[in-house]
């Protein structure tokens, strides 16, 4: 156990009276306002030298923060020093919008879980845009996941995203398509052959854009997606976003498996592995994948490498075990 599984989480998990949300907003608001010296002694603790060149970008080393745990990217100059290679921030749309209804983000303790329904809450591509150039140089990659504005109809997704990626793709490094999240109605479609073709025929430019996609797709789905991405210059596929699947949950945990949402974690570990697996083989390593969901400890990290993913990124593990994992994650066999 490290002393953010035997200290810190304890205190951030009882913030708001449990509220997960709370405690995010809360984590996420000391992050920002950490000093220079403060993240320099983190940076000392937690950072890998491990780099890695993928889609012509180079890390530092493999291993990213996910989308979601940042969407306005309010903490930016934190998640470097506590040894991320990579940052992805968003989801963001082109339209600022408030998402669903609270309360909706849920932790399963016993199944090192967390269910989420948040529905694309941020500020907005404009925002970030704002932000990202007051900013400047983050030191390593950044990745911006775009989704489509819940009042845009399905018919004007195309024109949605461009405009998100018109305003921020200058200062990203790469650009995430989501079109798997399980809590916009009607984003999942977004995945069939015609629309993400116009979708990536839209995008595809000098920025690289990679496609994330959902758990819950059948293998056949899988491999007609991910025709489409090859034939359409995606550069790479982030697997897997969250699932509507409630396999996989500790028995306790089993009251919030009524919860609507994505869930994430331990229950979804062994079906990204094999979807990860299935890309890397089906593509024959031709679309580098971003291996994402269920990794908690540093076996899980060198499963997914073996399986075939170039990088790995972290959300629900982060939450449960804190930057030790990062760096372990990091520094696992690959």
């Amino acid at each position: 156990m490290t002393i953010f599984e035997t200290a810190v989480r304890p205190v951030l998990f009882r913030v708001g009276g449990g509220d997960a949300e709370k405690a995010h907003e809360f984590t996420l608001e000391r992050l920002a306002r950490l000093r220079p010296g403060a993240l320099a002694v983190l940076r000392r603790r937690y950072a890998v030298d491990r780099p890695v060149e993928v889609f012509g970008v180079r890390f530092p080393n493999p291993v990213g923060l996910a989308a979601g745990m940042d969407k306005n990217g309010v903490a930016l100059r934190s998640w470097p020093a506590l040894g991320f290679g990579f940052v992805e921030v968003g989801t963001v749309t082109a339209k600022a919008q408030p998402g669903n209804d609270r309360p909706r983000l849920f932790r399963l303790r016993d199944s090192e879980a967390v269910i989420n329904r948040m529905g694309f809450n941020n500020a907005g591509a404009a925002a970030l845009a704002a932000r990202l150039a007051a900013l400047g140089p983050l030191g390593v990659p950044l990745g911006i996941s775009l989704g489509k504005s819940k009042v845009t109809p399905l018919e004007e997704a195309v024109q949605d995203y461009l405009t998100s990626y018109e305003l921020l793709h200058p200062y990203a490094d790469y650009i995430a398509v989501n079109v798997s999240s399980p809590n916009t109605p009607g984003l999942r479609t977004l995945q069939d052959k015609s629309a993400l073709a116009a979708l990536l025929g839209a995008l595809v430019g000098k920025t690289p854009v990679l496609v994330k996609i959902a758990p819950d797709l059948t293998e056949p789905a899988i491999a007609e997606l991910l025709e489409v991405c090859l034939a359409h210059g995606a550069a790479g596929v982030i697997a897997t976003n969250t699932t509507l699947a409630r396999d996989g949950l500790a028995t306790p945990d089993q009251p919030r498996a009524t919860e609507t949402g994505g869930l994430s974690g331990r229950p979804l570990t062994e079906r990204a592995r094999k979807i990860v697996h299935f890309v890397h083989q089906e593509t024959a390593g031709r679309l580098p994948v971003i291996g994402v969901g269920g990794i908690l400890d540093p076996d899980d990290a060198t499963r997914m490498f073996d399986a075939g993913a170039a990088l790995l990124q972290l959300y629900t593990g982060f939450i449960y075990r804190g930057p030790a994992l990062v760096k372990a994650a990091a520094k696992a066999k690959r």
